[in-house]
């Protein structure tokens, strides 16, 4: 079956917008970080489960969604370890709206560059979304890092005996955001073959 121009970059199309859809609902859900009590026969610790996402924690049904603020936090009451997971917090956050909002922008370069059947301009836009498949893959994984490093503070302060009841995981939002990295990559592949093909095509005015 022979690959066609059309195939091609509607196939990084739909790849560029699934990207976002997922990112942008990733962004916008609490299931980044989920934390699970075990039944102890305590409603009390029971109480203590909770999932969190970029910006608020959901505790007992009950979403505060002014408890990760990174940025008016006061400095001075942290410690250097806690300051340090501030700032990567402040990254985090940084970076994945930043790559959403370039996806917008990718896509409508992609409509121009796939409409106007230009070499360069496809290959720009692949360039783009390898970009932004970056900036995705350095959100997440520094949420990752920043995730195991708020742990290990928790255990430093409370102790294993403290956290023998409780199970932490990631959840659903993050796995999206994995998702829309893969697509994103996808896309700026699928966009680079159909920048060989344009430039092939434009070499060779008999080639389909």
């Amino acid at each position: 079956m022979k690959v066609t121009f059309g195939c091609l970059v509607v196939s990084a199309g739909v790849c560029g917008l699934l990207s976002f859809v997922l990112l942008a609902t990733s962004l916008g859900t609490e299931y980044w970080y989920i934390i699970d009590m075990n039944h102890v026969n305590t409603s009390d610790l029971e109480d203590m489960s909770s999932h969190s996402g970029l910006w608020s924690i959901n505790e007992g049904g009950m979403t505060q969604a002014d408890s990760i603020d990174s940025f008016t936090a006061d400095n001075s009451r942290y410690s250097e370890t806690e300051l340090h997971m501030l700032y990567m917090h402040r990254a985090i956050v940084v970076l994945l709206p930043l790559s959403l909002v370039l996806l917008l922008f990718g896509g409508i370069c992609g409509l121009v560059s796939s409409l106007a059947r230009s070499p360069m301009l496809l290959a720009g836009t692949a360039s783009y979304f390898f970009i932004c498949s970056l900036l995705t893959l350095c959100g997440v994984s520094l949420y990752i890092f920043y995730s195991h490093q708020a742990l290990e503070e928790t255990v430093r302060q409370v102790g294993l005996e403290g956290l023998a009841y409780i199970h932490t995981s990631f959840g659903w939002s993050l796995g999206l955001a994995w998702l829309s990295y893969g697509l994103e990559l996808l896309a700026g592949v699928l966009l680079l073959m159909a920048a060989r093909m344009a430039k092939l095509q434009h070499s060779s005015p008999t080639m389909a």
